[in-house]
């Protein structure tokens, strides 16, 4: 048997809390536009580590949280994740055939019906998000999203495939694509435990860190895995001559920038005074992940 690990229990737990809430949040299938509800649902229960709302519970709890308008906050954040995993799947954009071990949502159903739906999944978020009544966490995730944030990342990833990568253009596209998403769960879920300004600065330099981090290790990944191990297309960031740290730096380098980042996350993290524990645990965690 596998030992249970501190980091371990806690995304486990967390993964059932965050999927019960989800259920709650998501609307019902009803008599008309059920196939849209049904993408939905398809591709937010396909698996996943629901890293992100991991991450905003962990920075809600570090800060001494209360109440429950965080899980408002966590299952935004796990939709938001999905609706993008949904259009980047798709054939304008990285054509992917697999996603966690599953058909990809336009493979299941059609594209206009993954189009939809990933449209559908941001929008109720930012619902969810409302009934915080906290402007601050819309706006922070609002950010996240947009031309400074995943969506301008997503574009230069896009006009980056095929041309010669270098260092400076790879850091725009996973700062932005990935990191900012992650960066975002952290300060929602500090803002959403009435954090200090200096307190939230701290995690969100974390959430940089770590962030980009993650994207590192999935082009590792990318490589290094096949397709049953990972679940989903591997060897597609080289067939596509996409703009990442191994075409740039190498597979060694890209392994020791990887734990480079994760040491200063955590190094980050000092000058806070409750236990961080679990926030290290899970710099950990991503950076050692298989999968």
């Amino acid at each position: 048997m596998s030992k249970t690990t501190p980091i371990s229990e806690f995304l486990s737990k967390n993964r059932i809390i965050v999927d019960t809430y989800l259920e709650k949040h998501l609307p019902k299938e009803k008599e008309f536009a059920g196939q849209l509800v049904q993408s939905m649902r398809y591709s937010l229960f396909a698996g996943g580590k629901r890293i992100r709302p991991a991450m905003a519970m962990a920075s809600f709890n570090v800060c001494g949280g209360q109440g429950e308008d965080i899980f408002f906050a966590t299952s935004a954040l796990e939709m938001l994740h999905t609706f993008s995993l949904i259009h980047d799947d798709l054939p304008c954009m990285d054509d992917d055939d697999f996603r966690r071990g599953k058909p990809t949502n336009h493979k299941k159903f059609d594209e206009a019906t993954a189009v939809l739906a990933g449209d559908a999944l941001c929008i109720l978020a930012f619902q969810l998000l409302a009934k915080t009544n906290n402007a601050q966490c819309i706006q922070v995730m609002a950010r996240a999203l947009g031309t400074e944030g995943m969506i301008g990342g997503q574009m230069e990833d896009i006009q980056a495939e095929g041309q010669k990568a270098d260092l400076k253009r790879v850091q725009f596209i996973h700062t932005h694509k990935t990191a900012a998403l992650i960066e975002a769960s952290l300060v929602i879920g500090a803002l959403l435990a009435d954090a200090d300004d200096e307190t939230i600065a701290i995690l969100s330099a974390y959430g940089q860190k770590i962030g980009l981090a993650f994207q590192v290790v999935d082009d590792i990944l990318d490589l290094e895995q096949t397709t049953e191990e990972l679940g989903k297309d591997a060897g597609s960031d080289e067939l596509k001559n996409k703009a990442t740290y191994p075409a740039v730096l190498g597979m060694q380098k890209s392994k020791d920038c990887a734990q480079e980042l994760k040491a200063q996350a955590i190094q980050k993290l000092e000058p806070l005074s409750g236990d961080t524990t679990i926030l290290k645990e899970l710099a950990d965690f991503i950076v050692n992940r298989v999968n």
